[in-house]
């Protein structure tokens, strides 16, 4: 039973527990008001603001979004063009030399107390956020109660959660669908007709070119094995998972030897691609499995269900208001450049010998936003920032909202026929991935409350809100930042040399004691200490 859900609200109780002090930023207002640092900005003071954001592709200083936002508020903007691929790396590299972001996104949530810690944020007092970002805040309250908390350290807010609603639904499971229909094949139900797939995919030429160059799948997939047992393992972050009455960490759960049994015959055999060790992406846009794409494997799991529509998979609306069948995008758009006869198809998470199955999937608390120390100096900056903040994620005015996102009505993008439910993007801007970052639009935060578009409407249709493994332990705590990256080496180290014959099984044992030595232990205590401090509903 996952009962996480209804423990959100006493979250803050917890961390008031768990995680140490480090410095404060001001005084909170015990009115329930907005205090006294909360001053207004400044009437014909021109704010200079550094802001990060999400991005595929660098802003322009001369965007002409941002010389409307500019000219809108009485600003300089200056976007830090951190290319998300490496975004904690130039971030942190920034942070050494002394700059810090006014607006500061915070990609990863477990990163908000590191950065809190480091003084880099600032404290946005009580009463803040309604009075200078009322339709920001107001869609959080609503449409996902008890997630402002998440936000909170010791009772003060640092962080604006970026909720995503779309994390309701799994990462895929993708197969290629020619090559399944080549070998007369179905997608499996179970682990053991996985490994009947996936051994046909190697062996079988399902490409057709005479050569042995193809593979089951690679590091991605794997995690799909590990969930028919039940946990993940191949995670940005360590997953936790409830058990009894308390948590436990995945990768260190008895049964990932049984998975690991599979995985290394699967290796010895061939089946798994041998340069597993180095991901499926092999640059670029970070959710792009190059080994899917040019044919070496015939199985992943990367990336989201976003990334995988077919052309045709459902309609939109083209610029003359037109219903037509939805373009390829992302690996399907890619796969389908290489090879215009491949076709995927979307198989259920494998069901283990003891029944489980399952997927990875992320919370729908996706990241953080928040104010960098520096502005709360400027008086009225953090307003001003707010108040920007506000305007750009969560206009109440329809279609100044979606002039934020996609840029210039008319120019960039028009209303579908004669609704105002769903806009098309017009040429040449259709044809033009990431137009939004060339021309500065969508500088905002994801807020939740909007409508399910099509895509999502779609996804619905999959089963994708079925089967997904989340990560049980929902904030950070002081020990996963001190050995979260030392720990996360441990396990990639140990699970790999496993699976490629290095070490036996019986090494998995010795792994596990050497974790909980260089950490894990006193990570798994305090993981605990929160999830036991918290009543349940």
């Amino acid at each position: 039973m996952n009962n996480y859900g209804s423990r959100r609200l006493s979250l803050l109780l917890v961390l008031l527990i768990t995680l140490s002090a480090c410095g404060t930023a001001g005084e909170i207002s015990s009115s329930g008001g907005v205090s006294q640092d909360a001053e207004a900005p400044t009437q014909d003071k021109r704010y200079t603001i550094t802001w990060t954001m999400h991005l595929n592709e660098a802003v322009p200083g001369n965007a002409e979004m941002l010389h409307y936002i500019e000219e809108k508020f009485n600003v300089d903007l200056e976007i830090w063009n951190l290319e998300n691929n490496n975004y904690e790396a130039l971030l942190d590299l920034k942070l050494a030399q002394g700059e810090i972001p006014d607006l500061f996104r915070i990609r990863q949530s477990y990163d908000l107390l590191k950065y809190r810690n480091q003084n880099v944020l600032a404290e946005i007092p009580d009463g803040m956020l309604e009075a200078y970002a009322p339709n920001l805040t107001r869609s959080i309250m609503i449409h996902a109660p008890g997630y402002m908390d998440y936000g909170r350290i010791e009772g003060r807010q640092y962080g604006i959660p970026v909720v995503n609603q779309t994390n309701r639904y799994r990462v895929p499971v993708v197969y290629r669908e020619d090559w399944l229909d080549r070998l007369g094949l179905q997608p499996p139900a179970t682990l053991e007709e996985l490994e009947k797939v996936m051994y046909a995919f190697t062996n079988g030429d399902p490409d057709g070119n005479g050569k042995h160059d193809t593979y089951g799948l690679s590091i991605e997939g794997m995690n799909v094995v590990f969930g028919a047992f039940g946990q993940m393992v191949f995670t940005e972050q360590l997953y936790f998972a409830e058990k009894g009455s308390g948590l436990v960490i995945g990768a260190l759960e008895p049964e990932m030897k049984k998975a690991l049994r599979y995985l290394q015959k699967w290796y010895r055999d061939g089946v798994i691609d041998p340069e597993f060790v180095t991901g499926e992406n092999k640059g670029g846009y970070k959710h792009l499995s190059h080994a899917f794409i040019n044919g070496r494997i015939g199985m992943t799991s990367m990336g989201n269900y976003y990334h995988w529509v077919q052309a045709g998979d459902y309609k939109v609306y083209n610029e003359k208001g037109a219903e037509v069948p939805v373009e390829a995008s992302f690996n399907a758009m890619e796969l389908f450049k290489k090879n215009d006869q491949a076709r995927i198809v979307f198989g259920k998470p494998v069901t283990g010998p003891e029944g489980k199955s399952g997927s990875k999937a992320y919370d729908r608390l996706m990241s953080f936003t928040a104010i960098g120390a520096n502005a709360a100096d400027e008086p009225g900056k953090m307003a001003k920032i707010l108040e920007i903040l506000d305007y750009v994620s969560a206009n109440p005015d329809l279609e100044e909202r979606m002039t934020m996102r996609y840029g210039v009505k008319g120019k960039h993008w028009e209303w579908a026929g004669q609704s105002e439910d769903d806009v098309v993007t017009l040429p040449p801007y259709d044809k033009q991935v990431n137009y939004t970052n060339r021309i500065g639009a969508n500088i905002g935060m994801l807020v939740p409350g909007m409508p399910d578009a099509r895509r999502e409407q779609w996804a619905s249709t999959l089963g994708l809100d079925e089967h997904g493994i989340y990560n049980a332990l929902k904030v950070s705590v002081p020990s996963l930042i001190q050995n979260s990256p030392r720990l996360i080496k441990l396990r990639n180290k140990a699970y790999i040399s496993i699976i490629t014959g290095d070490k036996p099984i019986g090494y998995f044992d010795v792994f596990v004691k050497e974790f909980m030595r260089a950490g894990g232990e006193e990570v798994l205590e305090e993981a605990n200490e929160w999830y036991r401090s918290i009543p349940e509903a």
